[in-house]
């Protein structure tokens, strides 16, 4: 991976360009995971450059130390920002944690992006207090609870689960349970009248820890926003449904951009 410097710390981030000549769009994951979480997303590489980063202290990055919340939330967003700069991206996708860190753009920043993708996320991403507290105080509770049947996936597979856990894992207590405090204190509901990028929502109908309607109300909310459900999945929709996922994108991009 390449890194960019900035405030004092470097961002990690891969290129993957198949001669796609799309915008180059760039990819931010969720709570305790990585750029790896996008690699089903490759295929859509032959249309565009796409450009999937780690935040600080996931991956490659270097860590940063902030309070939870408004901070973290900002230094994600510099992470984000510097990464855009480097690479010209232009369009942003944002995955649970990773669409708040782009809503926070959208509404805190100088960076209009030609359009966004949200999935898996909310305008309130409010956690539940026993995992709060499992995240302090037992960890691998907190990682079995995400991997229950449901929320981080429908149903899910052998394969998927063991990556996915072993990602977190390798991640750490300490950055996820910043990563979820944070999660815990967004909250744009009464700001998203002010948004006016053009926005596709998309979410796993099974999702128990952003549910579909978390979704519904940012299309609500969003001038010109839409949302769609997908069936046999939940929070991790791009990695249950890559194909269909790969394909709601890939149809918003031709038609807005």
């Amino acid at each position: 991976m390449e890194t960019v410097p900035h405030h004092g710390r470097e961002t990690a981030y891969e290129v993957i360009d198949c001669g796609g000549n799309g915008l180059p769009v760039c990819w931010i994951h969720g709570s305790g995971g990585t750029a790896d979480i996008w690699r089903a997303q490759e295929q859509l590489a032959d249309r565009y450059p796409l450009v999937m980063l780690d935040l600080s202290g996931h991956g490659d990055s270097s860590d940063i130390d902030a309070n939870t919340g408004y901070a973290t939330l900002s230094a994600y967003a510099d992470d984000v920002l510097a990464v855009v700069e480097e690479t010209d991206a232009r369009v942003l996708v944002g995955s649970s944690l990773g669409g708040a860190v782009v809503l926070h753009i959208l509404l805190e920043r100088d960076f209009d992006p030609e359009a966004v993708v949200l999935t898996g996320t909310g305008a309130r991403l409010g956690v539940l207090d026993d995992l709060l507290v499992w995240l302090e105080q037992d960890f691998e509770r907190a990682l079995a609870f995400l991997h229950a049947p449901g929320r981080l996936f429908a149903d899910p597979d052998p394969s998927l689960r063991e990556r996915s856990m072993a990602m977190m894992e390798t991640t750490g207590q300490a950055v996820m349970r910043r990563d979820f405090r944070t999660c815990h204190r967004f909250d744009v509901r009464d700001r998203l009248e002010d948004i006016d990028i053009p926005t596709l929502a998309i979410c796993g109908e099974n999702d128990q820890l952003t549910p579909p309607w978390y979704h519904e109300f940012l299309a609500d909310e969003i001038d010109g926003a839409s949302w769609v459900a997908l069936e046999d999945s939940a929070h991790l929709v791009m990695l249950e449904q890559p194909d269909t996922f790969n394909e709601l994108v890939d149809d918003f991009l031709a038609e807005t951009i």
